[in-house]
């Protein structure tokens, strides 16, 4: 019996609730269905410039080299590396709690171009993207999921994370965006 395999590309770690929420979309499929996680790193970059960003601008304009030097980089780095992992590895606990079979990985990759290789490496069945709500980015077309569905050629289903089918059916069309 061929493994119908699903990617998973998850913006924060799942919860219980989540995990079921995936986990029910497949129960009746026949195969051995596997979930391939994929959960990109948190960007270090943006961590840096949003902790800039808070700064006043009179404390920024007087030593800018002064704010810089204080920002240790490669532990930034580190604490994103060990919170994705965290996340991650939290995922696949509450998947697995779910009863599903799955496994995953942190991508540093841009989302949408892991997504599209993991489903051509599994030869993936289908694609679900699990966000928080991003209305103007969904406005526009350029969130994850439109962009999936522009890149690869199977099935993008988009759920908004922490709620759960019906409350994103009777949400204005925020939740599940098409199969």
């Amino acid at each position: 019996m061929a493994d119908y395999d699903v990617v998973l590309l998850v913006e924060q770690a799942l919860t219980p609730a989540d995990a079921a929420q995936v986990r029910s979309l497949h129960e009746g499929i026949e195969e051995q269905v596997t979930y391939h996680v994929l959960l990109p790193m948190e960007d270090a970059a943006a961590r840096i410039e949003a902790a800039m960003g808070s700064l006043s601008g009179g404390e920024l304009l007087a030593s800018p080299a002064m704010a810089m030097s204080e920002v240790d980089l490669e532990a930034v780095r580190h604490d994103c590396e060990e919170r994705s992992g965290s996340d991650l590895a939290r995922t696949l606990e509450a998947l697995r709690g779910a009863g599903a079979t799955a496994v995953g990985e942190v991508v540093t990759d841009p989302p949408i171009h892991a997504l599209a290789e993991k489903v051509q490496a599994v030869d993936g069945r289908e694609a679900i993207i699990l966000t928080r709500p991003h209305v103007v980015a969904e406005f526009f077309h350029v969130d994850w999921t439109s962009q999936a569905r522009r890149k690869i050629g199977v099935p993008v289903l988009h759920l908004l994370e922490h709620e759960n089918i019906d409350e994103q059916s009777a949400g204005g069309g925020e939740g599940v965006t098409g199969v």
